[in-house]
């Protein structure tokens, strides 16, 4: 539904009931049409969340999004990451009532790669007939293949370990594209739930979806996972990626978003000489269901489909009694507006729940006198989920879905065992995130957008002093990259200096632990125990204690004085409410901008 759970209000930006409406419009303008969904179906919202953690599906009950998609008339899909959040049984159950195929050639059954032992089938024939120019149809057969990242052992080891085994995308490809051409396929399209990445295959890729384009006999590729949208400006051009006319490696594909943003259309002009079809051109583009006018302000592009809307409403209603359940007080504002540049209130009550937890799961272990810190990023920080991609719960009552809100994905709660280098080297990758700031310079960017904000894990229960005019130490994935640089100084724990050999125990959560996390720190940690709590819950039972929440601003982190100098930093709107929180930050508004956010200069 075109609904923002977390802040209980409709959305023009998200929603596959509109995007039907986009899928229906473009149905009328050919003749020949296949629907294709790119995984991440089943989780992504309190809507998943719901039927997964609460509702479930006992009774013959089908989950609502498979509904919509049997309602649309999807004739394949293919699993994202995200569909093994909630494990295999709950997975297994959901695809059983869909009237399409789903398809993924890398996930195995078996703890080997055994012929014939995929979780789904690894690829599918659609055979169909296609209408040429003069009404004629021609029979036509359309492989259509799919690959998740080979990371879900790690991301959702606690569901899978033992139970399944992953294959490279690319090794996956190479073992059944020949295969499929061998039974006949005139087109092949690969649902690829992989970023665009290197031309160049290397093993493990999570992002591997222009490596996957230069394999011979795959025709057209649906990329996806990163959230980003193809063909567009976001990617740079280079010999193996064109943005501008949606090609990898010469071969059309599309990346659609997420939430339903965009529609993702290739058109293929075929010939047929009697024996074979030929691809004769092409052309991929994506398509909105939200535009921003010169102030960033927003408008619907598409209406809903009301055959869908209908269909999903009890559902829709369900979720809404969930999440406006009461579960607790806070008596200041719960926000992510400033949560890369100071120690947000929403923040600092996902650190202060970990921390309780913690202490009670080490309570009967050896390690029970180990200090404990928590380690939190910031999920909801703008970037490219846009300026309503923030957390903003208003003092009051808290609801259920602001929980959800705060803590937003079903991770396990977990701890590690850290030294004080460890620590420091953790930080250091953290504060990568900003660019490096020449003194006396003024209007810098602060902010790396190519830094994903859930990679910003600051470690709450230390103090320190950050200094932007050195370059970052590690790179994006925690590869060092300027070894001698220390943007971390005064690091203090309890007003004391942390040592390098100092040990403490530190909160966080299943997918950071994960040797595939999108950083490869550079050691390796004793994991000390892994929840069978989600985070989530942890948030929950924290608001459950009969304290009232009375956070406030900290100055445990800030950036170090350099006078005369000015950055910018964007976020939303509706952060000119708080700007008493950056104190004593000196922050003033510049304006609106195209995108929607608010632009804003702090003086360092």
């Amino acid at each position: 539904m075109p609904f923002d759970y977390y802040a209980g209000t409709v959305s023009n930006g998200l929603g596959l009931a509109r995007t039907a409406s986009l899928i229906s419009a473009a149905r009328a303008e050919a003749k020949n049409c296949l629907l294709f969904d790119n995984g991440d179906f089943l989780n992504g919202s309190p809507l998943g969340d719901y039927i997964a953690q609460s509702r479930g599906l006992e009774g013959g009950q089908i989950h609502p999004m498979i509904a919509a998609m049997n309602h649309l008339g999807y004739d394949a899909a293919t699993l994202g990451n995200h569909e093994f959040n909630y494990g295999l049984e709950f997975l297994t159950k959901s695809l059983a009532d869909a009237n399409f195929p789903v398809v993924a050639a890398n996930v195995y059954r078996k703890t080997d790669l055994t012929p014939g032992q995929t979780l789904v089938p690894p690829y599918v024939m659609l055979h169909r007939r296609v209408a040429d120019t003069k009404g004629n149809l021609h029979p036509i057969k359309i492989g259509v293949i799919g690959f998740t990242p080979p990371q879900i052992m790690f991301w959702d080891h606690q569901h899978l370990v033992g139970k399944l085994t992953t294959q490279d995308i690319v090794d996956a490809a190479n073992v059944f594209v020949p295969r499929m051409l061998q039974e006949g396929a005139d087109l092949i399209v690969a649902l690829s739930h992989s970023g665009i990445g290197q031309g160049l295959a290397s093993p493990a890729m999570e992002h591997a979806s222009t490596a996957l384009a230069r394999i011979t006999g795959i025709d057209a590729l649906v990329a996806g996972h990163v959230h980003l949208v193809f063909p567009s400006p976001d990617f740079a051009h280079t010999k193996d990626v064109d943005p501008d006319l949606g090609t990898l490696c010469g071969k059309p594909a599309v990346m659609p978003g997420f939430h339903g943003s965009h529609l993702g259309i290739i058109d293929l002009g075929l010939s047929y000489d009697g024996a074979a079809f030929k691809i004769m051109h092409h052309t991929s583009n994506v398509r909105a269901i939200l535009q921003r006018d010169a102030d960033g302000r927003e408008s619907a592009l598409v209406e809903s489909q009301q055959a869908l809307v209908d269909l999903i409403s009890p559902a829709h209603r369900e979720t809404l009694e969930w999440a406006n359940r009461p579960i607790g007080y806070t008596d200041v504002p719960l926000h992510s507006f400033f949560a890369l540049l100071t120690e947000a209130p929403a923040l600092q009550i996902v650190a202060a729940a970990q921390a309780l937890h913690v202490e009670a799961m080490l309570a009967p272990t050896p390690f029970a006198g180990l200090p404990i810190l928590t380690s939190v990023a910031p999920f909801k920080a703008g970037g490219r989920g846009g300026p309503e991609n923030y957390t903003d719960v208003p003092a009051g009552n808290v609801m259920l879905r602001n929980a959800a809100d705060l803590y937003s994905y079903p991770n396990a709660s977990a701890a590690l065992r850290m030294t004080g280098a460890e620590i420091a080297d953790w930080l250091e990758h953290a504060v990568g995130i900003f660019n490096q700031i020449s003194p006396k310079s003024q209007d810098t960017a602060l902010i790396n957008p190519e830094f994903a904000s859930f990679n910003f894990e600051m470690i709450f229960g230390l103090r320190f002093v950050i200094d932007l005019s050195k370059p970052p130490k590690f790179d994006l994935r925690g590869s060092v990259i300027n070894p001698e640089s220390q943007r971390i100084i005064g690091l203090t724990y309890h007003d004391a200096p942390l040592k390098p050999l100092d040990v403490f125990a530190v909160g966080t959560n299943s997918y950071r632990i994960s040797a595939t996390s999108g950083v490869q720190h550079p050691y390796n940690n004793e994991v000390l125990f892994q929840s069978p709590l989600s985070n989530f819950d942890v948030v929950l039972r924290y608001f459950s204690t009969p304290q009232n929440i009375i956070f406030g601003p900290t100055n445990n982190r800030r950036f170090s004085a350099m006078p005369g100098t000015t950055v910018t930093f964007d976020t939303s709107p509706k952060a000119q409410a708080h700007l008493s929180d950056l104190a004593p930050l000196v922050i003033e508004p510049i304006g609106l901008l195209p995108n929607g956010f608010m632009r804003f200069r702090l003086h360092l």
